[in-house]
């Protein structure tokens, strides 16, 4: 208690320096913790950075606690959770200083007593401290007295005296700030030291100048989430307990319990495979993996079963760790037996679901509070087959239906451990078909039945409306007629790569055409037979990419055609072997399919074009409209600028941070069309003399080619790629460019005609707050790629917010901290990414690293171990291992 109280003293020395200057030691101003006197850190060099650190803790403090009554119950748990860590390192703090202390009293005397002046006139009168700061050296001062007191030397005793005037000017400044710090530190059992009321909101003012509330618990690895929206009726509906008697008529859900089994649950997979329904599969920890005494999990073999059960469209739920009956388990027993399972199955696979299913139904409250607790959900079942008693499997599966033909709809519970089981399962299933049944699977709310077949994992049409992806790639740099270009064919084959690995284009339906390919007769071949025997539907879309030469001709009307260039065209016969954008059009209205997109990475004009609209229900009716589109690098006589980052043209590369997520102007995961122009005309405008235009081609009706954002699964580490500083300057120019012309997410470019137009991003498509979370973490991983880190830590902080337990967006905050230097930030956010997912293995090597920069290598050998025992085939374990041998 002691201990607590000196260095509480100390801490509401710091809270008071900012409330104001007092007259005790010379009314200085305050300001953020500056470098203690040379001669005294000189003499005891580790004694400035730790008395630095002792006053911006206390400061910290304040400023986490100073308006408690404001913060709701959930912001008051976090910053007291901080504060409370705060307080105990400065605990410890306070010790180092005192050791130093005594080392600097061991020196010669003329060191030691210009050390000791220096100290105590940085106390006594620096202008970068309030008076109430100077409390936070109190203790200090006390030890430095004792240290005097024991030495009858004069010196000493001049010493001993100036201390103690010091500490009795420290009495009087104490006395004035009582009130409200003792309401801050009363928490801590010790007493507070207030500034004067009328001082003490200056001082506040001053001290979130310097820190933020938000800041402070981020930094030690706290992040309070949004608070849920009020629940409807439905959702309250939808926390209760889960039977099967609220189904709909005619529909039955089929669980399994106790496994995964070694041969059984591979046989019950197989047979719901060949009839092509949904299982729930409620699964005992040990059964998956071992836990030793130290809660290290080790997967066992069948753990590969779940994960082929989830890959198969399955659900995975808990079943308790041992299978215990837990309505007589209570307190940490009954917590371990329901989280320990879940973490199991988490580290078996974190796609496991959050349904648990009570061993034998016996529950009790405390239960039902730790499933709460632990956000997972109860599921009963009404109709038991009791195949862990009946032997014979024809006696099972007429127990199963003639139930069924009572209850009329239900949730069967089987036993995937008994050979019993399996033979019945088929029974069961024959005369439930034949009967009309429709089998009901869990899409992470409630239990519903798929339309047709069991659904497979999501792909990008599902959003977006679209059957098939077609592109059209087409790159010439080596003309044989025309001047040479450099970049083209690395543009297009930039192109293809986002379309087929960041898009889901499938390769095969990607055409390629480069150089001495692209001739004029090759170029409509594409369009003409392999698109049409390709055999394209209503629902497909084609995206058609075009860089190489552009080229204008007067009509004799006065009217300008624009044309592009293939590579065998003479610039004497554009008329003849070039084509011409009324190809283009004729083409583009001839595909049967929904949405055409041509961007074409070339300068001409000559189009008459109109341009189709968009409202609020965008993805629903945008999927009744055919849209046909065109964005173009620039108009007549104008030059496309190559000398992009990457070997690109400044067009090109613009389009490929576009599709990057940059043109996501209203952040729905969705790029429209019309967001890529905004984005991509006014950047490359900024930065060359091209001013791209967009517009829809004749028959168009009004609809929007759509990109769907691809959710990002990278974990940051030391292995992450970053951008080039070129790539990372033309950036910061195509964004800050981009944004001087924008009104929001309004911009005015030009249209095909060559006028001017205003175009917008639709209004954004209703998401999650887990959709919401990947977003936020996406554009983290774009702002860190462009080392704008103050923006992706921000970013990340968004994605937790919306999602607590994101693991791969609270790994990424710490690798942001990290190469800030911030190593002890990095270390707790990284130490919460291994709680939310103990088997990410990543985590564990970037700890390692943020605690060998600490110095603390006993933890830094520890998470480099638990790397290699994860991965220990990763790329990076060769560096893990050679980490280990500098420990």
């Amino acid at each position: 208690m002691k201990k607590k109280v000196q260095y509480l003293l100390i801490i509401a020395a710091v809270a008071a320096g900012v409330a104001g200057p007092v007259a005790y030691f010379g009314g200085r101003q305050g300001a953020a913790p500056t470098a203690a006197p040379a001669a005294a850190t000189a003499a005891v060099p580790q004694l400035q950075p730790e008395l630095q650190a002792l006053l911006a803790n206390y400061r910290k403090i304040i400023v986490l606690l100073a308006d408690e009554k404001s913060l709701n119950d959930g912001e008051r748990k976090a910053a007291n959770q901080v504060g409370q860590a705060l307080f105990h390192e400065n605990l410890e703090r306070l010790a180092r200083v005192q050791a130093l202390l005594g080392q600097a009293q061991a020196l010669p005397q003329s060191q030691r007593d210009a050390a000791d002046d220096a100290l105590l006139s940085y106390i006594e009168s620096s202008a970068d401290l309030f008076d109430a700061d100077r409390l936070a050296f109190r203790e200090v001062l006390i030890s430095l007295q004792k240290l005097a007191a024991a030495d009858q030397t004069l010196p000493a005793i001049k010493l001993h005296k100036r201390v103690s005037e010091d500490l009795a000017a420290l009495e009087d400044i104490e006395k004035q700030y009582d009130k409200e710090l003792s309401g801050i530190f009363g928490r801590f059992e010790t007493r507070a030291i207030v500034p004067k009321r009328e001082r003490w909101e200056d001082y506040i003012a001053k001290l979130r100048k310097l820190y933020s509330r938000e800041q402070i618990m981020k930094d030690y690895g706290v992040i309070v989430p949004y608070p849920d929206p009020p629940k409807t009726a439905e959702q309250e509906e939808q926390g209760k307990e889960i039977f099967g008697n609220t189904l709909p008529p005619k529909t039955v859900v089929l669980t399994f319990d106790d496994g995964p089994h070694g041969t059984y649950t591979e046989e019950v997979a197989a047979i719901l495979k060949q009839y092509n329904v949904p299982g729930v599969f409620f699964q005992v920890g040990q059964n998956v993996g071992k836990l030793d005494a130290q809660g290290k999990q080790t997967l066992s073999k069948n753990a590969a079963e779940s994960r082929r059960l989830i890959d198969a469209g399955h659900t995975v739920g808990n079943h308790s760790f041992t299978h215990a009956q837990l309505s007589k388990q209570k307190g940490e027993a009954l917590y371990g037996e329901i989280a320990n399972a879940d973490a199991m199955l988490k580290a078996a696979d974190s796609r496991r679901s959050q349904l648990f299913r009570f061993p034998y139904g016996a529950r009790n409250a405390e239960g039902m509070a730790v499933l709460s607790k632990l956000g997972l959900r109860s599921v009963m079942w009404n109709v038991d087959s009791l195949d862990w008693a009946d032997p014979v499997p024809s006696s099972i599966a007429n127990r199963v239906l003639t139930t069924l033909g009572k209850e009329q709809r239900g949730i069967i519970l089987f036993h995937d451990i008994h050979e019993r089981s399996v033979k019945a399962l088929p029974m069961v299933l024959d005369k439930l078909i034949a009967d009309g049944y429709s089998f009901a699977g869990w899409d992470g709310q409630a239990f519903k039945v798929a339309q047709g077949s069991r659904p497979e994992p999501e792909k990008i049409a599902v959003s977006t409306g679209y059957a098939n992806s077609y592109a059209v790639v087409i790159g010439i740099n080596d003309y044989q007629k025309w001047p040479k270009l450099q970049y083209a064919v690395q543009d297009a084959k930039a192109i293809r790569d986002t379309l087929v690995n960041r898009f889901g284009f499938a390769s095969e339906r990607v055409f390629t055409l480069s150089n001495g390919e692209a001739t004029r007769n090759n170029i409509l071949a594409v369009f003409h037979d392999k698109l049409a025997d390709a055999r394209l539907n209503k629902d497909d879309r084609i995206f058609v990419f075009f860089a190489g030469h552009g080229a204008t001709r007067q009509l004799s009307s006065g009217r300008n055609l624009g044309y592009i260039v293939p590579v065998d065209s003479d610039p004497q016969q554009v008329s003849v072997d070039a084509i011409p954008m009324t190809d283009l059009q004729n083409i583009a209205e001839s595909l049967n399919a929904k949405h055409v997109l041509f961007v074409m990475d070339a300068c001409y004009s000559g189009l008459g074009l109109t341009r189709g609209g968009g409202n609020t229900a965008f993805l629903r009716d945008n999927a009744r409209r055919m849209g046909r589109q065109m964005l173009t690098a620039g108009g007549a006589d104008q030059m496309v600028a190559d000398g992009g980052p990457n070997g690109h043209s400044i067009f090109s590369w613009t389009l490929l941070q576009a599709l990057g997520g940059k043109a996501d102007l209203n952040g729905d995961g969705l790029i429209t069309a019309t967001e890529l122009a905004a984005y991509v005309a006014p950047a490359v405008s900024s930065v060359s003399q091209q001013t791209p235009a967009f517009g829809s081609l004749p028959g168009s009706e009004g609809g929007e080619f759509v990109f769907q954002l691809p959710a990002e699964a990278e974990f940051l580490s030391a292995q992450s790629s970053q951008l080039s500083p070129e790539a990372i300057a033309m950036n910061s120019k195509l964004d800050s460019g981009r944004n001087q012309q924008a009104d929001g997410n309004t911009v005015v470019i030009k249209n095909l005609q060559g006028g001017e137009q205003k175009i917008a991003a639709p209004k954004p498509v209703d998401a999650s707050a887990r959709q919401l979370a990947q977003r936020a973490n996406d554009k983290g991983l774009q702002l860190y790629k462009e080392k704008q880190y103050a923006q992706a830590e921000a970013a990340f902080t968004e994605a937790l917010k919306y999602r607590p337990d994101f693991g791969l967006a609270a790994n990424n905050l710490g690798f942001v901290y990290y190469k800030q230097e911030k190593y002890a930030e990095a270390a707790r956010w990284f130490e919460n990414t291994i709680q939310i997912d103990t088997s990410r293995a990543i985590a564990y090597l970037n700890l390692g690293d943020a605690r060998m920069h600490q110095g603390d290598n006993d933890k830094a050998r520890k998470a480099y171990s638990s790397f290699l025992e994860l991965a220990p085939n990763h790329a990076s374990a060769g560096y893990a291992r050679e980490q280990l041998k500098k420990l």
